[in-house]
């Protein structure tokens, strides 16, 4: 069960084991007080390289992205028109030689 801290209205705070299901508590059980929930920022850290990089936009990381981009482009380009000359080379029809002579079998 986590524990959640209460603030009173005079600055003091106090902790209290809940279930994630009870409803917060509205009054100090031991004054009667109002009180109100205390949020803290969750510790998040992030491990490995890159995450700000990639988080957040930077002129750099648009100049990276636009050039492997097109470096990407120029090479699927390249792959087409290698499939597209493969292709040509396959269809075009073998004419037969003319300087061949049929061997006489002896």
């Amino acid at each position: 069960m986590p524990i959640y801290e209460y603030r009173r209205p005079d600055g003091s705070t106090f902790e209290v084991m809940q279930k994630m299901a009870d409803d917060p508590l509205t009054k100090d059980p031991e004054t009667g007080v109002p009180v109100e929930r205390v949020f803290h920022p969750v510790a998040v850290h992030f491990k490995g390289k890159g995450f700000h990089n990639t988080d957040y936009g930077t002129r750099r990381r648009n100049r990276e992205l636009e050039k492997s981009a097109k470096d990407g482009a120029d090479k699927h380009d390249a792959k087409v028109a290698d499939k597209a000359k493969d292709k040509k080379a396959d269809k075009a029809p073998s004419a037969p030689k003319a300087d061949a002579k049929p061997s006489k079998a002896k």
